[in-house]
């Protein structure tokens, strides 16, 4: 596996560079380059901290270099955190980061196959936003995500991750909260998408998995939902993390056309 840290993938008037971390197979082709599909990783933090360089702690260090080991590129971005900028920031910054794998890829003599995304808590929201808003995208996988942010608890609080994403609670911009998210967007072309959620969350309730499952079928989408027992936010409470990463890196797999 070769690493390219702090790689440049878009700059946006008035912020800092945004940046990703690019995890490229060894393989180079006697050509010069070689097609590998990509994944396009999204951190969580609830929009509000949170870096391409800290993924899920039970995950560590091999998180990366698992997803190369089973045939794909990984690019792991950074994003405009709510501090920073509010919605819809955060969602243009993944669209623009899918937009640019293939430019960014291309110096290290490797050509961007299919990309997907993947992202966990507000990162799989984004993940999953943007997969539905057009990026293009042959799939995505989604990790305890947010849905539904008009249906998140304590919609009047101006304190609440959510409110401080939309720049507003959501109960007074309730436009703009169906705007920013995924479950107003469900769709029959749409990508194909794995859910993953614990059955025990308290951070982030199941039943905004459940129910964009539910209506993405219904709107004669592809989308998969596995409930996790025991598990809480972050897998906390889960008995095997790194099976889950590897079921969701068979989804992905099948997904990879020739």
């Amino acid at each position: 596996m070769r690493r390219f840290d702090d790689v440049e993938y878009a700059v946006v008037p008035g912020f800092r560079p945004l940046e990703l971390d690019l995890y490229l197979p060894d393989a180079v082709s006697a050509a010069g380059t070689v097609e590998v599909p990509v994944i396009v990783h999204v951190h969580g933090g609830g929009w509000r901290r949170g870096s391409r360089r800290h993924p899920l702690p039970r995950l560590g260090e091999d998180f990366y270099p698992a997803m190369v080991r089973a045939g794909f590129a990984v690019a792991a971005i950074d994003y405009r955190l709510s501090g920073e900028a509010t919605y819809p920031a955060a969602a243009d910054d993944v669209r623009a980061a899918v937009e640019a794998v293939a430019e960014v890829m291309a110096p290290h003599g490797v050509r961007a196959g299919q990309v997907f995304l993947w992202g966990d808590s507000a990162g799989a929201h984004l993940a999953l936003l943007a997969a539905l808003t057009g990026s293009a995208v042959a799939g995505a996988v989604a990790w305890f995500p947010v849905t539904d942010l008009t249906a998140m608890p304590d919609p009047v609080d101006p304190g609440t991750r959510e409110a401080l994403f939309l720049g507003a609670p959501a109960a007074e911009v309730p436009d703009l909260a169906r705007e920013a998210s995924p479950i107003h967007h469900v769709r029959a072309d749409a990508p194909p998408v794995l859910v993953m959620h614990g059955d025990s969350d308290t951070m982030v309730p199941t039943a905004q998995s459940v129910d964009f499952t539910t209506a993405q079928t219904a709107a004669g989408g592809s989308a998969q939902l596995v409930l996790v027992p025991g598990a809480s936010h972050f897998w906390d409470g889960a008995e095997d993390v790194p099976a889950l990463q590897q079921e969701s890196l068979v989804f992905l797999q099948k997904l990879v056309t020739p």
